[in-house]
Parts: structure tokens; C-alpha cells; sequence
């Protein structure tokens, strides 16, 4: 275990000042000394380990590798407590996990049903999330999304870290990687309410990693497609601070917007669902995203 502190979503002095220039050179991403582009995000995330310790304007609160842990698939299950709340949690999960996950619960519809697919999913968490090592033996949370041989709905998960409920601003990163592909299956991990959004990574699992901003009160959608796949290893990060929202994949930034960002508590949602574009899940299929490490800082100078 690491270090831990909605209905779904229908359709997310003289000391100072050199270190304020060096952050905001971290942000724009200039050249380092040696000319090497350094990484453009807060924490420099340019590796593959977990980051651990304070960066930046952002501190640490969760850090979480899943290495050791073991959570069987029928854990994560009756989820339908205090939801959508910092309180909310799991009844099937025990200890920390309990303590510091939560997930959508069974039953509820996923972004597809309303909107006019063939294919449509309903979140299930018992039967699609759990922890456990890798064949190399790196721990990871699985999210195996899958459609039953008889044409049903297809079983969505959506999970949701409890240190980060209804948090105002932060930095937001995981390392993920789509191990298993099949058409119809996609992710939007999301920070929304009050008619505000932010999603990323977003898509469909067989095309790019995409980032939007949903501007509060309305207003055109940024939109900043990217070019990474989503088979192949990437830390993705979002930084969400007064006035600005900025995306990151790989600490190189694909996206940036200041038009009306979120000044409110919001959750972080790591919503896997049926794809919303293109062929929907074909009966009997299934697609599986690995998360290897996931981690969170809150905003503000300590």
C-alpha cells in the first residue's frame, strides 16, 4: 500500500524569486542547461517509479503502487454508500482499501446511455476491478471491462481515490497501459460538476490519448488530441490550478486552458466505460487497463 492522507457523469525575498522562475520554466518546459528539453510538468515525471514527496506548488497526498496488495475480483462491491461524497465507500473492501477507494456503484449507466448507442454499459465493479501482482511481479490495479456472450450491456468500472474527494485544484498522475484491446471500450477520467469538466486522458482504448476542457457555464470545448497509444506505457498527469488547467503525457504538456476553469471542490474519477464512437463492444468480447501506479498532490505552498 502507499502513502494516503456524482451520479456518473452522463454523456469531468531573494530566495523566492529564483525559485519562482525555475517553476515557471519546469511549466513551459525550456531547455535545461545541457540543452535537453527538461519534463514540462511540476514533479519533472519523466520516469517510470512512482514519484513520491511534494513538487512544485503541489503536495503529496497520495502515492499508491499497489505493490504486496492483493484485492480479488467481488471486493469491490456494495459501493452504494454516502456516493459521491468523501464518506462514500465500499462495503465488500476491508482495511485501507476500504478506507481509501471507492467506486461507482452496480447498477448505475454509464456516458452511452444517453446517447442513442447500440452498445451501452452499466458500471459493475465486483466483476471488473482488482489488485494483484504481474507476472514480473508489479502490483497493479486491473480494470477487465467486458460484454457477456449474450449481447448485454457492457460492465463498466469507474473508480474513485477517497483522498481526493471534493478537492479544490492539485496534480493528478498515473501510469497506465491498455494490456488487453478490443473495440468498444474507452476511458474518461474526469473532474466534473457545476457544469464544469476536465478529462484526461480521454477515448476510445483503440485510438490516441485526448485531452478536454468543458469550460464552466459553457462555452466552446478545448479539445487537444494527442498522438500517444493507449497499448503502450504512459504517465499521464493533470495540473489544475487557479485559473489554469494543464495536461500532460510522459511530462511533455498536450494541452492548456484558462477559459472559465473550475474554482471549486471536484473528485477525481477514473471512468472506464463502452466506447462512445465507432463499433460498440462485440458480445463475448473484453479489454483490460493496467494501473501501476496512481498519485496526487494538493495545491498551495506549504
Amino acid at each position: 500500500m502507499g502513502l494516503h492522507a456524482a451520479p456518473p457523469r452522463r454523456r469531468r525575498a531573494a530566495l523566492l524569486v529564483p525559485l519562482g522562475l525555475m517553476l515557471l520554466a519546469v511549466l513551459l518546459g525550456v531547455p535545461r542547461a545541457d540543452g535537453a528539453l527538461g519534463s514540462a510538468d511540476a514533479c519533472h515525471t519523466t520516469g517510470t517509479q512512482l514519484p513520491r514527496g511534494d513538487c512544485g506548488p503541489f503536495w503529496q497526498v497520495l502515492a499508491e503502487d499497489f505493490d504486496g496488495d492483493r484485492v480479488p475480483l467481488g471486493s469491490f462491491s456494495d459501493c452504494d454508500h454516502h456516493v459521491d461524497t468523501s464518506a462514500a465507500y465500499c462495503g465488500g473492501l476491508s482495511g485501507e482499501y476500504r478506507d481509501n477507494w471507492w467506486a461507482y456503484p452496480t447498477g448505475w449507466r454509464d456516458t452511452a446511455d444517453d446517447r442513442d448507442r447500440d452498445v451501452v454499459g452499466v458500471y459493475h465493479p465486483e466483476d471488473t476491478v482488482s489488485v494483484g501482482p504481474a507476472t514480473n511481479g508489479d502490483g497493479r490495479m486491473y480494470i477487465r471491462m467486458w460484454r457477456p456472450a449474450d449481447g448485454g450491456p457492457v460492465h463498466a468500472a469507474a473508480v474513485v481515490p477517497r483522498a481526493v474527494m471534493q478537492m479544490k485544484y492539485g496534480k493528478y498522475s498515473a501510469r497506465i497501459k491498455v494490456t488487453r484491446l478490443a473495440p468498444g471500450y474507452k476511458s474518461a477520467w474526469l473532474h466534473y460538476g457545476g457544469g464544469c469538466e476536465m478529462d484526461h486522458p480521454e477515448g476510445e482504448w483503440t485510438g490516441d490519448l485526448t485531452a478536454f476542457h468543458h469550460p464552466c457555464g459553457g462555452g466552446e470545448q478545448g479539445y487537444f488530441p494527442g498522438s500517444d497509444h493507449w497499448t503502450e506505457w504512459h504517465t499521464v498527469s493533470t495540473e489544475w490550478t487557479p485559473g489554469h488547467v494543464r495536461f500532460f503525457v510522459d511530462g511533455r504538456q498536450t494541452g492548456h486552458d484558462t477559459r472559465n476553469v473550475p474554482d471549486r471542490p471536484l473528485s477525481w474519477i477514473l471512468q472506464n466505460e463502452s466506447a462512445l464512437q465507432g463499433p460498440g463492444a462485440a458480445p463475448g468480447s473484453s479489454a483490460q487497463l493496467d494501473i501501476t501506479w496512481v498519485a496526487a498532490y494538493a495545491y498551495g505552498w506549504k
